[in-house]
C-alpha cells in the first residue's frame, strides 16, 4: 500500500482533506454508517466502526477525510487498490464517497474527488474507477462535471458468494 501523503486541498472553501489514520476512526465511522444507510442498509454503528477500523489497521484501503473550516468531519472517500493483469497497470477503485447532509453543496464532494485523483496519480495509477447506482443522478452529474466518463469497454458481472 502506498504511503503517499495526501496534501490538504480546497483551502479556498475552507475544506481540508487528509488521509485518515486509525486515530480518526471515530470521525470516519459515523460517516461510513450514514453512507451505508444512504444505500438502504440498516444503521449499525458498531459494524461500520469495525469495518473501517479493519481497513485502516491493515492498510487495506485509503480513506480520505474532509473536514470543514471548524475541523468537523464533513465527508470521506474510500479507495481500494486494483491491478489489471491484461494492461499490467495499477488502478484504484473509488468505492465509497459520502458527504454529511449539513455539508452538502459546499464543494466537499468535488474536493474529495480531486484529492482521490491526486492520490491515485501520485501513486502511479493509470486510472481511478467508480460505480454508482443507476438512479443516483446527482452523483452522476457531479462525476461528469469533474471529468469522469462512463466505461463502455466491458460488461460487469457478479457472483454472490454470501448473503449481503
Amino acid at each position: 500500500m502506498s504511503t503517499t501523503p495526501t496534501p490538504a486541498s480546497s483551502t479556498a472553501t475552507g475544506i481540508v482533506i487528509t488521509r485518515a489514520t486509525l486515530a480518526e476512526l471515530d470521525l470516519v465511522a459515523p460517516l461510513f454508517d450514514a453512507y451505508r444507510v444512504f444505500y438502504a442498509q440498516p444503521s449499525d454503528p458498531a459494524r461500520a466502526r469495525a469495518f473501517i477500523g479493519e481497513r485502516l489497521q491493515h492498510g487495506q484501503s485509503v480513506v480520505l477525510l474532509a473536514r470543514d473550516h471548524d475541523g468537523r468531519a464533513a465527508g470521506f472517500t474510500q479507495l481500494y487498490p486494483l491491478y489489471s493483469s491484461v494492461r499490467t497497470l495499477k488502478l484504484w477503485i473509488l468505492n465509497d464517497l459520502y458527504v454529511d447532509a449539513q455539508a452538502r453543496r459546499g464543494g466537499v464532494a468535488s474536493a474529495l474527488l480531486a484529492a482521490a485523483a491526486d492520490f491515485a496519480r501520485d501513486d502511479g495509477a493509470a486510472r481511478l474507477e467508480l460505480e454508482t447506482a443507476h438512479d443516483n443522478h446527482a452523483a452522476q452529474a457531479l462525476y461528469r462535471a469533474r471529468g469522469w466518463t462512463t466505461c463502455d469497454d466491458s460488461l460487469r458481472f457478479q457472483l454472490a458468494l454470501a448473503p449481503a
